[in-house]
């Protein structure tokens, strides 16, 4: 049988499915191939070369190579026993836990055993982030520091799935980051700080807020929307001290500090009388809308009108316990801790215009009594500079003064009625300490300033983490008898007298004092965290330290 010849039908190329477009044509030979178009990987072994065999390892599957040379070896190799994972106990404040993962790289942050509060279709990005930076912003108002804000934010924002985050805080911009992994975009969203107050209850109860979104347990799940409505309400709450009972302490409080500093009855009665005037002018400054300054220029200027009217009259009375007592109502000491302490902590930027913003309302002070004190030398009244801070030793009267003096402090902070008494007894353990050390025990004031200044905030630290809350109640009030008023006037009175040089060495002092007070409480506070237990936790916790830059 013969094969019929094929046609041209039976000898049209094939389709494409059946044959590559790269093969050659049937026919045409295919070419040699050069060395070049074979393209080898730069770690491969030349031709001809012997590879050595693989060496036996000698103690350790992980011991290092014998080429391996302290000259050529990398700063750090994983060790044979790995990294150890990080674990913090759930029975610690959520403070000290957050504050020892923002110290954390974001790579060896541990990941939430359990994110309760996280939806089927995962966490509301935007609202999380949203709610985070309301919940910062009233602490970041309420005064509270930097690193303790940056903490209550990282808690929200951990607590509701997003634990790839990074908050950042400054004097007056909150700002907060989401990366969901290396290879999505970031979300930032910012926040601005336009007003503070000072509202202790108001603090207290967004600590309680923050505590019950991070606390990982079944009973106190808070989403979004319960978390959302006590934002609310927590905004909406009036304050729990009307007006006139406001200007009541802070005329108590001039009165118990001039007492402080050896006045008898009518020096208590005029002090308390020109603190509310002061107090009422500032009011009045403040509702025509003039800034900050002009306001503690008008408030500095009753106390020392009168005591340069007192000093007119017939009356043995100490003027200087008149015009210190109004000082104390007015220094910063509030605005003061919380700037020494952002700068403690590594928030320069913020301590710094923290501690900016004390220097402009002191010097609102400077000029309110300067003002009034050029008048009375002008007119030759009997203004004589002690050298004594506290001639007068009377201890018991002098204690009562001090637990006074805190308790209209924390009135005028707004505090809860609860934590009143306990800031109270703190500021006369401070008063008693500071007497001890520097009547009795001749110690120098400032070093006796730091000292109780620091059990100031010791035993503030204590009270807040056994209260899981802030420690601002504790340690702002209890810190009121410590502050320099006396030094302060002192020197404003030099300068009046045009004797700069005294003038200057008094305010220095008291500059060196408002810093022991403000090193002491911030002091007292860390060794609390470093050698003090948490209730049910198994040992202090970890908080990592800012690495020492040497200089360089």
């Amino acid at each position: 049988m013969v094969a019929e010849p094929e046609g041209p039908e039976d000898r049209k190329p094939q389709s494409d499915e059946a044959r590559s477009a790269f093969t050659s044509p049937s026919g045409v030979g295919q070419p040699d191939v050069s060395e070049e178009d074979h393209p080898s990987s730069e770690f491969a072994v030349p031709a001809g070369m012997a590879t050595e065999a693989p060496a036996e390892p000698e103690g350790s599957a992980f011991a290092p190579p014998r080429t391996y040379t302290a000259k050529t070896s990398p700063p750090a190799f994983t060790p044979a026993h790995g990294i150890p994972v990080v674990r913090l106990t759930r029975d610690a404040p959520w403070q000290d836990r957050m504050r020892a993962m923002l110290r954390m790289p974001v790579g060896e942050r541990p990941l939430p055993e359990t994110v309760q509060r996280q939806e089927e279709a995962g966490p509301a990005v935007p609202r999380v982030l949203d709610l985070t930076l309301r919940i910062g912003e009233l602490l970041l108002a309420g005064g509270e520091g930097a690193e303790d804000v940056e903490a209550a934010m990282f808690a929200i924002s951990r607590s509701y799935g997003l634990d790839r985050c990074e908050p950042t805080v400054t004097f007056t911009l909150l700002s907060i980051t989401y990366q969901p992994s290396l290879v999505d975009d970031p979300v930032t969203a910012n926040r601005t700080v336009r007003r503070r107050g000072t509202d202790y209850t108001r603090l207290a109860a967004v600590y309680r807020l923050v505590h019950d979104i991070s606390t990982e347990a079944e009973d106190s799940d808070v989403s979004l929307e319960e978390a959302y409505r006590r934002l609310a309400e927590i905004r909406r709450n009036r304050h729990p001290y009307p007006g006139w009972v406001l200007t009541a302490a802070s005329g108590l409080l001039a009165g118990s500090a001039s007492v402080l500093v050896g006045g008898d009855l009518l020096v208590f009665l005029a002090a308390a009388i020109s603190a509310m005037l002061g107090d009422r002018l500032a009011w009045l400054c403040a509702g025509r809308g003039l800034p900050e300054f002009y306001q503690f220029v008008a408030a500095a200027m009753p106390s020392a009108a009168m005591g340069v009217a007192l000093t007119a009259t017939p009356l043995d009375v100490r003027a200087s316990a008149v015009i210190t007592g109004g000082l104390f109502a007015l220094i910063p000491g509030r605005a003061l801790v919380a700037g020494v302490q952002d700068g403690l902590t590594g928030f320069y930027i913020t301590a710094a215009a923290r501690l900016l913003e004390v220097g402009y309302l002191v010097v609102g002070i400077v000029v309110g009594v300067l003002m009034v004190l050029y008048l009375g030398v002008a007119l030759d009244a009997g203004l004589n500079p002690e050298t004594a801070i506290h001639s007068v030793e009377r201890p018991w009267i002098q204690t009562l003064a001090a637990m006074g003096l805190s308790l209209c402090f924390a009135v005028l902070l707004q505090q809860e009625r609860n934590t009143v008494l306990l800031a109270s007894l703190n500021g006369g353990v401070a008063w008693v300490v500071y007497g001890a050390l520097a009547d009795t025990a001749e110690v120098s004031p400032v070093a006796a300033t730091a000292a109780a200044a620091g059990l100031v905030g010791l035993f503030g630290q204590m009270l807040s983490r056994y209260r899981f809350a802030s420690a601002l109640p504790y340690v702002t009030a209890a810190i009121g008898p410590l502050l320099p008023g006396s030094a302060t006037y002192f020197g404003l009175l030099e300068i009046a007298r045009n004797d700069l040089n005294a003038g200057l060495a008094s305010l220095s002092k008291a500059a060196a004092l408002a810093l022991a007070i403000a090193i002491g409480v911030n002091l007292g506070g860390e060794i609390s965290r470093l050698f003090l237990r948490v209730p049910g936790a198994e040992g202090p916790s970890e908080r990592r330290a800012a690495k020492r830059t040497r200089g360089f």
